[in-house]
C-alpha cells in the first residue's frame, strides 16, 4: 500500500484543514451563510445609499479580505468622524493593501467616498468603504 492510499479524499476540505491545522472544524454552510448575509447587506448599501450597482465578485473578495473584522460590530464599521480612524484606513488599506503612495489625494478619496456613503449615515461598513476606494483608484487587480 502506498502512503497516498491513506488520504481520504471523500472528507470535506474544511474537515481536513481543520484537523490538519489543529483548529475547529467549521460546519458546512455555517460561516458562509453569515458572510453571504453581510455581503448582501453591503450590496444593498451600495445600491441604496451610494447609488452604485456593485460588482458582486469584487465585493465578495473585498469582504473576504477584511477578514474576521466583518463579524465584529465595532471593527466592521468606519467611524468617519474620527480623524485617527481615517488615517488607519489610509495607512493600512490604501498604502499597505492597495500599494498606493502617500499623498493628499488619498485623504481626498476617503472624504469623497464618505461623502458618497453619506456623512450622516451612522453605520458605514468597512467593506463598503474599501470597495468604493478600490473602484475609485481602479485597483481591482489587487483582488484578481
Amino acid at each position: 500500500m502506498k502512503k497516498w492510499d491513506y488520504f481520504r479524499v471523500d472528507l470535506p476540505i474544511n474537515f481536513l484543514l481543520g484537523n490538519a491545522l489543529g483548529g475547529p472544524v467549521i460546519e458546512e454552510g455555517k460561516e458562509m451563510g453569515k458572510r453571504d448575509e453581510l455581503i448582501e447587506k453591503y450590496a444593498e448599501d451600495l445600491k441604496t445609499k451610494c447609488g452604485m450597482e456593485p460588482d458582486m465578485d469584487l465585493l465578495t473578495k473585498v469582504t473576504i479580505g477584511c477578514g474576521p473584522t466583518i463579524y465584529d460590530a465595532d471593527a466592521s464599521t468606519v467611524a468617519s468622524s474620527q480623524p485617527g480612524e481615517l488615517e488607519t484606513v489610509k495607512n493600512n488599506f490604501l498604502i499597505k493593501k492597495l500599494g498606493l503612495s502617500d499623498g493628499p489625494e488619498l485623504m481626498t478619496a476617503i472624504d469623497s467616498v464618505v461623502e458618497t456613503y453619506g456623512k450622516s449615515e451612522r453605520n458605514k461598513f468597512r467593506a463598503v468603504i474599501y470597495y468604493m476606494l478600490v473602484k475609485h483608484f481602479g485597483k481591482e487587480s489587487v483582488y484578481g
